[in-house]
């Protein structure tokens, strides 16, 4: 398994703008835009806050609408966000194999349980992995690992909050938003095992 040390900066990017989360009492503005990948084209929103999703080539894009709609009900749609672009070039330097750790600020619209996860995810280093019961345990939910499952299917920041990285206890891959040859691939990637790529 390849190793690599953790570092606190994936925690301190990982800020949650609560007044959006809970009840929005000014003007959202959001953007997105559309990036070529090794896996495909990948769909990126952001309000100037933070980053709030990443969609898979495999969802329709109006999956993809539809959720921003319902998470960010009533944004005023903009060409773009500083946030958006930087998450786009970080996006990018992650498969040219020059960064391994997302430092951007985060617009996370869940439960509180979901943002303890995903905080989880956060903490797992490059080229690393967790169980989803190893997880559940960190949390104070030993038995939770269907829970925590759960959660991390709903996770809406996919690579930028290391979903992939986690596996069942018996050794399988188990589920993943953007399926499963990509979810091979992004731990193949992480391990050394595939070269850096750029989109073709």
């Amino acid at each position: 398994m390849c190793h690599a040390h953790a570092s606190n900066a994936a925690l301190a990017a990982f800020e949650v703008d609560i007044l959006d989360r809970v009840a929005p009492t000014h003007r959202i503005e959001l953007a997105q835009t559309r990036i070529e990948s090794p896996l495909g084209e990948l769909r990126v929103a952001a309000t100037r806050s933070g980053i709030v999703k990443v969609g898979f080539p495999t969802g329709p894009r109006s999956d993809f609408n539809a959720w921003l709609m319902q998470r960010v009900p009533g944004a005023e749609r903009v060409e773009t966000v500083a946030v958006l672009e930087e998450a786009c070039l970080q996006l990018r330097a992650y498969f040219a194999g020059g960064l391994r750790e997302f430092k951007l600020p985060l617009d996370l619209r869940g439960s509180d349980f979901q943002l303890r996860v995903w905080e989880a995810l956060a903490r797992i280093p490059f080229g690393e992995t967790r169980t989803y019961g190893e997880i559940a345990a960190a949390l104070g939910r030993p038995g939770a690992s269907r829970a925590v499952g759960a959660a991390s299917g709903a996770n809406p920041l996919p690579i930028v909050l290391p979903c992939h990285r986690v596996v069942a206890a018996s050794g399988r891959l188990g589920g993943f938003g953007g399926g499963l040859a990509a979810k091979r691939f992004l731990l193949a990637f992480e391990c050394g095992s595939l070269p850096a790529l750029t989109p073709s």
